[in-house]
């Protein structure tokens, strides 16, 4: 069956190749099931996208668009049985498609369909999909997404770039994500600690302590001579990394889907939800190299199932002999460590200049427990709970258009159509970067946790920013109506409650020419979720 679904998703892409583009209506079927895995050698059952994790890669080109069959069948009672799948990073210019629930849609029931169909509309880059139903794709459901451009400005750089070359990091936890949320939420877990992955997987693949070692490496191949970009994709959870590639410097290209001039670098942090592209050349002596992520998390001595240094891959030169390379694996990256602020976008002026912004939101975050004792995360001391309603459904049928029309759960701030917006966010880290991601926008990193001063003049842009230290300043233009969420992509911490949404133009999303054309079957998704027993919500 998924040899089937590849061939359809293949067919359907009409054959990429980057000399000859055309826009194409690109589609995929996901059928979203429950069955046993076992990417670090522990089976246990999961939530995945057409029995494979991460779910299937999706290809398109820029001018291309996406039509999306998302099919729930789940039926495990242990892990949540709806869904609602988010496009990370792809800029919808039509709200409902961008998938979080309460916020842009209503779930979609099991026994249910749902076709997200998203216009490109140029947008080029590496993205990832994920569920965007409270801790759910924890359990599974999550994948890398890339659209290509055949005119990417530094296309001249690599020889190589398609599937082979997409890496993605990831978190892997053993227990099924409601029962880890149900203890992260326990009064008895006193200070509220995260729950800690019990391994970390490069491409589905990984190991943890206790557990077998002849679980494969997962490899990347090359041949010498050729320049290749790879793709670094974190889709965790919670865990950030540290990617190298051993006897290799890396050439950052792209943050975030954004081109960036290139910076080469010998390593990077990556923190939840960011994507990096960087290029390679295969110029070393014919052998076998390791490609290094070593995790860091709040509190990974509490898991004796997890080491946070044995998460590798393998850099395999053709020719050599198949295995692991016989260089020592826990070895420091040569070269130099990304600093952000080193990062410089091609082509992107930052709104407004070096002038000041029509609006400038501070967002205060801290930690702290509600009246049960149980852990919350709040924004300027309020803790975001989901409406009962989606928020665009609010604004499109019950007119919404005031910040007082949301209740103070909500935590929406309304903002004006064609606005430079400046957003300071800073707090109480409690030993961990918070990645922070804005959905519908990539922004301007005025100042970065990496430090240096502000910079109006060739800042990096990006969709994820990692907020440490003393806080950080972005700047976007509101150009694109519709309420976006502003969150720490922290699964458990966004579910505590670290969030806010920006209502944009809500007025210009029922009258003019940016008013939203609903689909009947979006309008369908709420009556029959909101008729599912607990259970299968």
């Amino acid at each position: 069956m998924a040899h089937f679904l590849f061939l359809y998703a293949f067919a359907s892409l009409i054959f990429w190749n980057a000399d000859i583009v055309i826009s194409a209506d690109v589609n995929y079927q996901f059928n979203i099931i429950n069955s046993n895995v076992a990417p670090d050698g522990f089976t246990r059952n999961a939530i995945l996208v057409n029995n494979q994790f991460p779910g299937t890669l999706i290809q398109a080109n820029k001018d291309d668009t996406l039509h999306i069959n998302v099919s729930v069948q789940l039926d495990n009672p242990n892990m949540r049985r709806s869904t609602s799948i988010h496009w990370h990073g792809l800029l919808q210019h039509t709200a409902f498609t961008d998938g979080p629930a309460m916020v842009n849609q209503c779930p979609i029931a099991p026994g249910h369909s749902y076709t997200y169909d998203i216009p490109l509309n140029g947008q080029s880059g590496t993205f990832w999909y994920h569920s965007h139903l409270s801790t759910q794709y924890v359990d599974g459901l999550r994948g890398p997404l890339v659209i290509y451009d055949n005119n990417d400005p530094n296309i001249g750089l690599y020889d190589v770039d398609d599937a082979t070359t997409v890496i993605t990091l990831a978190d892997w936890y053993h227990g099924f994500a409601p029962a880890l949320q149900a203890n992260y939420f326990s009064p008895d877990n006193g200070g509220g600690q995260e729950p800690v992955p019990d391994s970390g997987v490069i491409n589905g693949l990984g190991r943890f302590n206790g557990g077998p070692t002849n679980v494969p490496r997962a490899v990347v191949n090359v041949i010498s001579g050729k320049r290749y970009r790879l793709r670094v994709i974190n889709i965790s959870g919670f865990a950030q990394f540290r990617f190298s590639i051993e006897g290799h410097s890396m050439t950052i290209i792209e943050a975030d889907g954004i081109p960036h001039e290139p910076l080469t670098v010998g390593s990077f942090n990556i923190y939840v939800a960011q994507r990096y592209s960087v290029v390679i050349t295969a110029n070393q002596p014919v052998a076998n190299y390791w490609i290094r992520a070593p995790m860091t998390v709040s509190g990974a001595s509490d898991n004796p199932n997890l080491d946070p240094e044995d998460i590798f891959a393998v850099l395999h030169y053709a020719g050599a002999p198949n295995g692991d390379p016989t260089t020592e694996a826990n070895v420091s990256p040569d070269g130099v460590l990304l600093s952000e602020n080193n990062l410089h976008a091609i082509g992107l002026p930052v709104p407004g200049g070096s002038g000041p912004a029509d609006r400038t939101i501070d967002l205060d975050f801290t930690k702290s427990t509600d009246s049960n004792g149980a852990v919350e995360w709040t924004i300027n001391g309020i803790q975001y709970l989901p409406p009962d309603l989606p928020t665009l459904l609010n604004i499109i049928a019950n007119n919404f258009t005031f910040e007082s029309n949301f209740t103070r759960p909500e935590h929406t701030f309304v903002l004006n159509r064609n606005n430079v917006i400046d957003v300071t966010i800073h707090g109480s880290l409690n030993g961990i970067t918070h990645p922070f991601h804005l959905h519908g926008h990539a922004f301007h990193v005025i100042q970065s946790s990496d430090g240096g001063d502000e910079n109006f003049v060739n800042p990096p842009v990006r969709d994820v920013l990692g907020v440490g230290g003393g806080g950080v300043k972005i700047r976007f233009e509101t150009d694109n109506p519709g309420p976006w969420f502003l969150h720490c992509h922290i699964d458990w911490h966004l579910e505590a409650g670290l969030a806010v949404v920006f209502a944009e133009a809500p007025q210009d999303q029922r009258s003019g020419p940016d008013a939203e054309i609903i689909k009947n079957t979006w309008l369908d998704l709420c009556p029959i979720y909101n008729a599912l027993p607990p259970d299968q919500q």
